[in-house]
């Protein structure tokens, strides 16, 4: 086994002992999907497979959703590269891409290099389309928050802070995940992007649908 794919192995495990159970929707088959799909994005775009897959890998270790703060969460990703290689040029790419991906909003400053813009378009893929339907809901129900409130209109939602805890899971939809489209970095992950959005904007079509039944089944029983 080479020194790299040795990484690789001891990556996993660490990741599986770090987010096995994690309830949010960023759990260890949330970050294999994103390390599958950088891999098959970086094999398109000719990106480093290894940059690519390491920071695939420890993205969410990092994530400061799941830490006491950001700088916490990546403190603890540097400790763990430095005990396992000593590549000061793996370790400082590993941690600009991990550091710099997150949506944040939308705050963010563009990818530097190729392989971030790859593992950036993996983790936002895995927020669309029918798994990122599923993980909107998970990560809601795991903060509290409820499904819908028709009586909070998108201006009101707006005005609050990215993660507070009065949004809803359909908010969510437009805040960030029907945003995430026209902000794939590569062409091959606008081509998987453009399929993932239709499926959510179906899905929000039948649930609108849905729920105004229901609306309309209340107004009939009040007259």
């Amino acid at each position: 086994m080479t020194e790299q794919s040795e990484l690789i192995k001891q990556a996993e495990h660490f990741v599986k002992e770090e987010l096995s159970g994690e309830a949010s929707g960023h759990d260890w088959w949330h970050i294999e999907r994103v390390r599958n799909t950088a891999l098959d994005i970086a094999r398109k775009e000719h990106a480093d497979a290894v940059v690519c897959e390491l920071a695939a890998l420890l993205h969410d270790v990092a994530d400061e959703k799941l830490n006491a703060s950001k700088e916490a969460g990546l403190d603890k990703v540097r400790a763990w590269l430095r005990e396992h290689t000593a590549d000061m040029n793996l370790i400082d790419h590993v941690m600009d891409i991990i550091s710099t991906m997150s949506y944040n909003g939308g705050q963010n400053s563009p990818m530097k290099t190729l392989e971030g813009q790859v593992v950036q378009d993996a983790d936002r893929l895995d927020a669309l389309g029918a798994i990122g339907i599923a993980r909107t809901f998970a990560y809601s129900g795991a903060k509290g928050h409820i499904i819908h409130d028709p009586e909070l209109s998108h201006e009101v939602l707006a005005q609050e802070d990215y993660r507070s805890n009065n949004k809803t899971a359909i908010y969510h939809f437009y805040e960030k995940l029907l945003k995430l489209k026209d902000l794939m970095n590569t062409s091959y992950a606008r081509e998987l992007a453009e399929q993932r959005h239709a499926f959510m904007e179906l899905y929000l079509k039948h649930f609108y649908s849905e729920w105004a039944m229901r609306d309309q089944r209340d107004s009939d029983e009040k007259h």
